[in-house]
């Protein structure tokens, strides 16, 4: 269960086809559910905007209902065209989550580590990381630019495979999503 969201799109008339009244949609901040959310009345919501959905519902200050979990496909256009800035903000404000995991991450096999999933890492890289991570913890993406040469941006790194796992729902092996709904 998700405690926030952010939103990535918001139908104050609902969408075209489906039930009426005000629809949002968002991302969860700690395991990046997308979820199909319904305001209370007379609320606005503006995408990229971090919202409390969680257990509590007094605490719940705009969103009336969490209707469910919804796959990559459900979303809107404009929810697909936000998504990318969207969770490269939520890496950046979890960065000590993001550098732990540089710090951490294991070999899933004898001849392949998770490292190497993160898009536009390869073997000699993937060493590199680990070479440098036995010499002392990153404590920032800063420090990982600084001693890992070929790593300019590690949050958009982290950003650009989380949007590849929630786009791909066949995608094998998942390092920050959960996998998507199963449709009957």
């Amino acid at each position: 269960m998700e405690d926030y969201v952010y939103i990535l799109d918001y139908l104050p008339t609902g969408r075209v086809g489906h039930r009426r009244g005000a629809i949002a949609y968002g991302i969860g901040e700690s395991q990046f559910t997308l979820l199909e959310l319904i305001p209370k009345p007379d609320v606005t919501l503006s995408i990229g905007e971090r919202i409390y959905v969680g257990k509590e519902l007094e605490k719940r200050e705009k969103i009336a209902k969490v209707k469910g979990r919804v796959n990559y496909d459900d979303l809107t256009p404009t929810a697909h065209g936000e998504m990318l800035y969207v969770i490269q903000e939520i890496v950046e404000k979890n960065e000590d989550r993001f550098v732990k995991f540089f710090n951490e991450a294991p070999a899933i096999t004898t001849r392949f580590h998770s490292l190497e999933l993160l898009p536009g890492l390869g073997k000699k890289t993937m060493l590199e990381i680990l070479d440098e991570r036995k010499k002392q913890p990153f404590k920032s993406f800063e420090d990982i630019k600084n001693r890992v040469k070929s790593i300019h941006a590690p949050e958009k790194i982290i950003a650009k495979r989380i949007l590849d796992e929630l786009e791909n729902p066949n995608e094998k092996y998942r390092l920050f999503t959960r996998p998507p709904l199963i449709k009957r």
